[in-house]
């Protein structure tokens, strides 16, 4: 058994992987001799294990505790950390605590101990200095910018270009972008025929290579060669050609404009292709072949809850446009130190994979892919239920699966499900969104089959309105696959509401800032199974799904005399209707009322005729 670090030891090894090194401008250092009060913080005696200190105090700081290899990182050592913290909050607004013993770490973003843990991507290994210092900055891309530019791009493939098609419109934007991050000529006062073949053969040029990996990825070119559109681009009319000369510089303008945010090092997995999809289906009234674009914020929300790291191997084998696939790439990447690491290569090499049916759609998902730099993605255009795709899947060593297939039955949700399932090793961890209530209206034979097999492990009931103007409530159902069932229990929880607004035209989004910490929240409840009235334990004998609390019966004195006095009229031969109407009239319009301090008295008349 090899011998456990001292703390000395875990100490080093920190200070390297952090890169504790001398910085201007920034206190930097690890030891056990130093004090709180050499460090600028007068009269403090304590003695922290390592620390970055900007002059800048609006900068973030970093103080870090470490513990000998066979200390477990428990409340007490918490606790230490927490206090050192709290010595450094006395000049900095943002503090990082790092509690590391070589092997386990945990990460706080302040002080508090119940709600500073940082739980996201990356928080459980030791990092670089620079992922912590990113903790406290905004890191998000100008959206609102995108959906702005995008909607004007909409309107002129639409209006100005007469591209008809959806998803054609999509494609000829994307390729745009791909061409603009490979740096293609694109300039205003450009033909519209030297203006598609710059795009066109900046394509090939790029997926020259790529191809001889995968051949499907030529499909791209050719979708966007055949896309037709009702723009006279061949008109001999000067004014004409002009105009068009006019649209097309418009439009690279747009596209330039976009590009610049997705190529920024604020990015951070944003799905571009979502965005175009919620603005350019402005024109289509309902998905009619079962794509269903799963919400940013959830691609990120089962990332961490599936605890995907930068080692994992990724499948969505309806991967749609590529949304999963972007995001994990983007947090794998994080994780490993970022774009220029040669293990960030690795990653968009052989550890992220995708299958898509639709011809159009995998071209989208490639294009998606290109934009970011990544053209050697394992994509490929098949049928998810297929046994071809089953023996694709079986041969790359999957680790971590992250879908959401079309729900219709027609489209084979659970033969899709199924085929994931049997195909990836022992152990891999699949997370699906589902209709609740998909796996019960599965067939018994079916779900009997799966479960043999492959165990249910936890369900997370999503906010009903979460797939805006789809009408469908929904569910993250995550199996343990190649491990039986054995009526084990399943967690299960609810998330009912996610702190998104709906917004004309743009669909849900956090417009009040509140996904952040609601996300947080959530991540602790799904790992440590607790943490909310709405958790429960479902026997899976009895349910799959989570089952909404059912509020308890009750009736009240009010409803009970009610029903009693109905029922002696209806023994007595009187219509309790016709009664009630008469008496209301009578009261009404034939009595007489009095009041004094405690009563009102209605007085009326005695029938002569004793009816």
């Amino acid at each position: 058994m090899a011998k456990k670090m001292t703390e000395d030891q875990v100490r080093d090894k920190a200070r390297d992987i952090l890169g504790l090194t001398d910085k201007d401008g920034v206190q930097v250092g690890v030891g056990q001799t130093t004090t709180f009060n050499q460090l600028g913080f007068s009269g403090v005696l304590d003695k922290p294990d390592g620390w970055y200190l900007p002059e800048n105090t609006m900068e973030t700081a970093v103080v870090l505790e470490t513990k000998a290899e066979h200390i477990s990182l428990g409340d007490k050592q918490i606790s230490e950390l927490l206090k050192n913290v709290k010595i450094v909050e006395s000049k900095y607004n943002n503090v990082v605590g790092i509690l590391y013993n070589g092997e386990d770490t945990k990460v706080y973003k302040g002080s508090d101990k119940d709600s500073g843990e940082y739980v996201g991507n990356g928080a459980d290994t030791l990092q670089n200095i620079e992922y912590y210092i990113s903790l406290f900055v905004v890191d998000n891309i100008d959206k609102e910018r995108i959906y702005e530019l995008t909607a004007k791009i909409n309107n002129c493939l639409h209006d100005k270009f007469k591209i008809e098609n959806l998803y054609h419109r999509m494609i000829f934007t994307a390729c745009a972008l791909v061409a603009k991050r490979y740096n293609a000529l694109m300039t205003e006062g450009m033909s519209y025929s030297i203006f598609q073949n710059s795009i066109k053969e900046r394509l090939e040029a790029e997926l020259a290579d790529d191809e001889k990996q995968n051949s499907k990825l030529k499909m791209l070119t050719e979708v966007f060669s055949d896309i037709k559109m009702g723009l006279n681009v061949d008109s001999a009319n000067a004014s004409e050609q002009e105009r068009i000369k006019t649209i097309i510089g418009e439009f690279i303008g747009w596209v330039t404009d976009i590009s610049e945010c997705i190529n920024s090092d604020a990015w951070r997995g944003e799905d571009v292709m979502g965005i175009f999809f919620n603005e350019f289906n402005r024109y289509k009234r309902k998905p009619t072949d079962g794509q269903v674009f799963t919400p940013e914020h959830i691609t990120d929300f089962m990332y961490k809850i599936l605890e995907v790291n930068q080692h994992d191997k990724v499948l969505d084998a309806t991967c749609g446009s590529g949304g999963f696939l972007v995001k994990s790439m983007a947090n794998m990447i994080a994780e490993a130190g970022g774009a220029k690491t040669k293990k960030a290569k690795e990653i968009k090499a052989h550890q992220l994979y995708g299958i898509e049916f639709s011809p159009e759609i995998y071209a989208l998902a490639c294009a998606n892919m290109l934009i970011h730099k990544d053209g050697k993605t394992n994509l490929e255009q098949m049928d998810a239920r297929s046994k071809e795709a089953g023996a694709w899947i079986g041969k790359h060593g999957i680790t971590k699966v992250l879908m959401n297939p079309p729900f219709e039955r027609k489209f084979g949700c659970m033969k899709i499900v199924e085929n994931v399932l049997n195909n990836v090793d022992s152990g891999t961890v699949c997370g699906f969104i589902l209709p609740d209530k998909n796996l019960e209206k599965a067939s018994k034979v079916q779900m009997k089959r799966i479960l043999k097999k492959h165990r249910l492990r936890k369900i997370v009931k999503l906010p009903e309105d979460l797939f805006f103007g789809i009408g469908r409530t929904t569910s993250i159902f995550i199996f343990d696959a190649g491990i039986p069932q054995n009526n084990e229990a399943i967690f299960a929880c609810w998330m009912k509401e996610d702190g998104l607004q709906t917004v004309k035209n743009k669909g849900r989004h956090d417009v009040r800032g509140l996904w952040p910490d609601i996300e947080d929240r959530w991540v602790r409840i799904v790992r440590r199974q607790s943490g909310d009235d709405t958790c429960q334990w479902i026997d899976p004998l009895e349910h799959l799904s989570y089952q909404v609390p059912q509020k308890p019966f009750e009736i009240y004195e009010e409803d009970f005399r009610k029903t009693a006095v109905e029922y002696l009229m209806f023994t007595k031969g009187v219509d309790a209707k016709s009664f009630s109407e008469n008496l209301l009239d009578a009261v009404m319009y034939s009595s007489q009322v009095d009041n004094d301090r405690e009563n009102v008295v209605i007085t009326l008349k005695k029938d002569t005729n004793n009816e």
